[in-house]
């Protein structure tokens, strides 16, 4: 049986800066230094185990990549679990770890108001006129794209080949649900005029099926093997080929039926039926056509749609729900998300403005057809492309996607609530309620540890190794019971 699906997103934000001089960086980590000082102390984050060069193909490139950890720059660890840190020139939250499609939802939610809280406190310090915005986008228009990652537990004995030919045709396809949508092409050597309007904002930016790069090179299946939990156990699926959702629905499915379809892949019931003939000219080409007509090569020959290929894989998955349900992902989750991506693709199929609720590149096609037939603009006028940027703006007025009527799945208290709580299933319980009860005893954390100052005595890292250990139902009491770390400590041992 598969694995649960142990789940969580990394957000890189998109950061302007006015009225005052500073680099991308720097700004950076005064967003990020401006929540940690207005919410709690500073507790840093373990490097030890981070291993990025790691390949899930067995190489070893650790000398030939450039280095992707930046231990110089601001990372911070928050009571819900959640590590909030800056990611080259971007700042960047990580949810903590989920077992469902919706808890995820639920944290990627409690995020954006993290940035928003952000933007404020450094307001009230930044000269009179100086402002930083945050956007939840995935490129600058200028030819660089920063990622909204996912990641995803795995049962560590599926062949990593069967994984990589099996979830890509989902990958590549998932876009006509999950894409953000995005106002021209920065594709190498193509006009950008010659794409007036495309699915996603990431799609131009992929050049190879597989490989380890996250920033050159990028590929639709990434290879880091870099578990943060057991290795001889569990492997850690990096995404980096979704887009950043504001659309609550479609970060639902864009989680959930990956999960779900990763679970199939685990169980070795999915098939090798919709395999692709050359996924990176695919993923462009199902982005380049917002007609949703265009079809693409299976490597049996045929050529199918993205929709097609998308009711493929739904059909598959109610098969497998039925024969051996939905635990993986969460029964009940589960099937709201199976409901949901019927409902989505059925609207897309019918009428696609019909999903305009839901879909982020059909919200945001409508509102930039509405605001140029209005004041008679052509394809390429730079108001289109300062709209499509607004539509991700986090001030709460002057964000266009708060203004044209995506449903919501989470109410915005439960969202307050998750910036400060951890999530009750996963070890990140562990790992937030320690950091809220001990912070001055803690000196550093990552996903897989704590370690605690005592005082006189050496420093005690307290591994996590199991992802689904160290839960509200396996340790709440033993926190609640234990007086200091220190009393927490002796009753681990024990």
């Amino acid at each position: 049986m598969a694995l649960p699906k142990v789940c969580g997103i990394e957000t890189e934000f998109g950061i302007v800066t006015r009225g005052f001089d500073t680099n991308p960086v720097l700004a950076s980590s005064l967003v990020v230094n401006g929540y940690v000082n207005v919410t709690s102390g500073r507790v840093a984050w373990d490097f030890e185990a981070e291993q990025p060069a790691n390949d899930a193909r067995g190489l070893d490139l650790i000398e030939v990549m450039a280095p992707e950890i930046e231990t110089h720059l601001v990372n911070a660890v928050l009571t819900n679990g959640a590590r909030y840190y800056v990611d080259h020139a971007h700042p960047e939250i990580s949810t903590p770890e989920c077992t469902t499609a919706l808890e995820v939802l639920r944290f990627d939610c409690a995020a954006e108001e993290i940035a928003r809280v952000s933007m404020r406190a450094l307001s009230e310090v930044l000269p009179s006129g100086a402002e930083v915005v945050l956007y939840k986008n995935n490129s600058d228009g200028k030819g660089n794209s920063y990622g909204c990652h996912e990641n995803y537990l795995m049962d560590r004995e599926v062949p990593f080949g069967r994984i990589v030919s099996q979830i890509t045709p989902h990958f590549v396809t998932r876009q006509v649900f999950c894409g953000a949508g995005k106002v021209g092409t920065e594709f190498p050597g193509l006009d950008s005029r010659a794409v007036a309007y495309q699915l996603s904002q990431r799609a131009d930016f992929f050049e190879e099926e597989v490989g380890l790069e996250t920033t050159l090179k990028r590929p639709i299946v990434n290879t880091r093997d870099e578990p943060h939990c057991d290795p001889q156990r569990y492997r850690r699926l990096h995404v980096i080929v979704g887009d950043a959702n504001m659309s609550e629905v479609a970060t639902l499915l864009k989680v959930g039926t990956t999960a779900l379809v990763l679970a199939m892949i685990e169980d070795d019931a999915l098939g090798t039926e919709m395999l692709l003939a050359d996924p990176v000219r695919a993923i462009r080409e199902v982005s380049h056509d917002p007609g949703l007509r265009q079809t693409v090569e299976l490597r049996s020959g045929r050529r199918i749609t993205a929709l097609e290929l998308q009711w493929s894989l739904l059909e598959r998955a109610r098969r497998y729900a039925s024969r051996q349900g939905l635990e993986a992902v969460g029964a009940e989750v589960g099937t709201m998300v199976l409901e949901r991506w019927e409902q989505v693709l059925a609207g897309l199929e019918r009428d696609p403005l019909s999903v305009a609720s839901t879909v982020d590149w059909v919200a945001k096609r409508r509102l930039l057809d509405a605001y140029a037939a209005r004041h008679g603009l052509i394809d390429g006028d730079v108001r289109l492309k300062a709209i499509d940027l607004q539509y991700h703006d986090l001030r709460p007025e002057r964000c266009l996607a708060a203004r044209v009527g995506l449903e919501t799945l989470i109410d915005p208290a439960d969202a307050r609530r998750c910036m400060t709580e951890p999530p009750e299933t996963t070890r990140a319980y562990f790992r937030g309620r320690c950091l809220a009860r001990w912070p001055g005893e803690i000196v550093a954390a990552n996903w897989d540890s704590l370690v605690f100052d005592l005082g006189r005595e050496p420093l005690r890292r307290v591994p996590m190794m199991e992802p689904l250990r160290g839960t509200a139902a396996h340790v709440a009491r033993l926190i609640d019971d234990s007086s200091s770390a220190a009393d927490l400590i002796a009753r681990l041992g024990t």
